[in-house]
């Protein structure tokens, strides 16, 4: 049996809403987190994102100067400065499947609507650090595996394509954040 030790982890918060950060700091806070980042834009985030190396990426959707689904495409780029596997969760107030299908297809790892809950946050953070995602690169797509049923003979719609794709095992957060209990 093991916890998640949340100091050891360094959290990014990426949000154009003050208060929306201070909510995310406190709940990262009481989860036990001490190194939390704030960013009210995307690119202050990105600029934080290469010289504080984050383990999580948390960021709203719609921002100033370039926004979350931006931010998540950039950080995804293979060759970009900093570390493309690093978990990314969304934050937005609209859910439609349209948007979490969207951001699902920029690389962001997980998805959390407004207003969000402790409960909902926490869960999030702990699927990214416990159960992470292989990363899928194909022609057109680098990112967490966008599949969450890994059966290798589905054949319908939702089929990837785009010709071959390689599969890398992202970095697991949990080695690094496991606490004995």
């Amino acid at each position: 049996m093991y916890r998640i030790d949340f100091n050891k982890l360094r959290f990014l918060v990426c949000d154009d809403n003050p208060h929306m950060r201070r909510i995310l700091r406190t709940l990262l806070h009481s989860f036990g987190a001490r190194e939390v980042n704030e960013a009210e834009d995307g690119a202050t985030a990105l600029e934080m994102y290469t010289h504080f190396s984050p383990d999580i990426v948390i960021t709203d959707w719609a921002m100033p100067i370039f926004d979350g689904l931006e931010l998540a495409q950039m950080i995804r780029q293979p060759e970009a400065k900093g570390n493309p596997y690093a978990p990314i969760i969304m934050l937005t107030g609209h859910s439609e499947k349209r948007r979490v299908t969207v951001a699902r297809d920029a690389g962001v790892t997980e998805f959390l609507a407004k207003p969000i809950s402790a409960k909902g946050l926490y869960q999030r953070i702990l699927n990214v650090v416990a159960n992470p995602r292989p990363f899928i690169k194909t022609k057109t797509y680098f990112g967490p595996d966008r599949r969450r049923n890994t059966n290798t003979a589905y054949i319908g719609p939702e089929r990837r394509v785009g010709g071959e794709a390689e599969v890398f095992q992202q970095p697991s957060l949990l080695d690094k954040a496991r606490s004995a209990v």
